[in-house]
């Protein structure tokens, strides 16, 4: 699929071809939310651990015998019901970032995604920033005059460098390196801005198997 380039410091209107199995894909919405859902799990701490009662030190010896005690039927000290026994159903500490995706599956959330943004209208593709912008107020111009906010940059490291100055002081815009592309920030932000390079990257990160 061809996409127009948006251009910073020139009016030039070039296009770029970019594979449709990456931008004209069947969206599986479950799949994307699995991903997210994976993504945000292991964004957390998850310092909290309390003991279970296989890890609490101490005798393991039947307290009292199966029958004829008249009461419940107990077998260790360890048990949750005990003062210093196990806790029940507590925080179990990164136990819960376990839990892995293949990456494969991430791979086509992610390709998945960009269809999705390019179904809305909302994925851009900005030609590489050769030069630096300084100020604030000529990249917010840009912005305006693609009538574009609440936005997600994923760029190359060197256009990164040349807009970072100009663009990460303005409101709801984000500018993340192309390695650092993910589906989070994809569908936090309503407009998505990616440099050239970043979209060749992403393609071959994407359709390489070996990746």
């Amino acid at each position: 699929m061809k996409f127009t380039l948006l251009n910073i410091d020139s009016s030039k209107k070039d296009t770029i071809e970019v594979s449709d199995k990456i931008v004209k894909l069947k969206v599986n919405h479950k799949l994307i939310k699995f991903v997210i859902d994976w993504q945000l799990n292991h964004s957390k701490p998850r310092t909290a651990k309390t003991k279970q009662r296989n890890e609490i030190k101490g005798s393991t010896k039947k307290i009292v015998a199966q029958k004829g005690s008249g009461g419940a039927r107990h077998a260790s000290k360890k048990a949750p019901l005990f003062v210093g026994g196990g806790i029940a159903h507590g925080p179990k500490g990164s136990n819960y970032k376990i839990k892995k995706i293949n990456k494969k599956v991430r791979k086509l959330a992610l390709a998945q995604s960009l269809s999705k943004k390019n179904l809305d209208k909302t994925l851009h593709i900005l030609a590489d920033v050769k030069k630096e912008i300084k100020k604030t107020k000529e990249f917010n111009k840009f912005l305006e005059k693609n009538n574009l906010s609440n936005v997600l940059i994923i760029s190359d490291t060197d256009s990164l460098k040349n807009i970072n100055k100009s663009a990460r002081n303005i409101k709801n815009v984000k500018l993340i390196n192309d390695n650092g592309a993910n589906i989070y920030d994809l569908f936090k932000y309503k407009n998505v801005v990616m440099t050239s390079s970043s979209v060749k990257k992403l393609e071959n990160r994407i359709l390489n198997e070996k990746n």
